[in-house]
């Protein structure tokens, strides 16, 4: 029997995937991905470690618990607990007490920390416009698109 001889075929409306927005908004987010850990390397960082110290170097004015930390940056809240943890056995931050919760911990940023965090997201953003150069006259209505999207998936997903 011939390989895919008698089987239906997927009950698709489209012609293949190309035309899945789905699909290729995740073949488009693993090559940004993988572009972002590439550059990335140099200062031992996972993307989510870059992602939770700029996040918290960037918001470092207003006390911050793990908690905020996810929220802000939109990881789940068990990756921000290991995310912290390496980040902490790497001196990039540190747990100090709450200042009105006697239960919490702060994340403070630490000046190696911050030190990174500053050449990294040099690094970070130069990659991002290199990958989003194909694009470049259309970024600003990129954004608002992902814009769009972000705050459409936000309400959904909070329902």
């Amino acid at each position: 029997m011939k390989r895919g001889s008698g089987r239906q075929p997927l009950p698709t409306r489209l012609a293949g995937p190309a035309e899945s927005p789905g699909f290729l908004l995740w073949k488009i987010s693993n090559a940004w991905q993988r572009r972002q850990r590439l550059a990335l390397q140099p200062f031992d960082l996972t993307h989510s470690q870059f992602v939770v110290l700029a996040t918290a170097t960037w918001f470092g004015a207003e006390t911050l618990t793990q908690a905020r930390i996810s929220q802000l940056s939109g990881i789940d809240p068990m990756t921000t607990s290991q995310v912290l943890r390496a980040l902490e056995a790497n001196g990039l931050i540190e747990r100090v007490d709450h200042p009105t919760d006697p239960r919490a911990k702060s994340i403070m940023v630490t000046r190696a920390g911050r030190d990174l965090a500053r050449k990294a997201i040099v690094v970070v953003e130069e990659t991002d416009a290199a990958f989003f150069e194909p694009l470049a006259s259309d970024t600003v209505r990129l954004i608002k698109m992902f814009q769009a999207l972000v705050q459409g998936n936000e309400r959904t997903d909070a329902d």
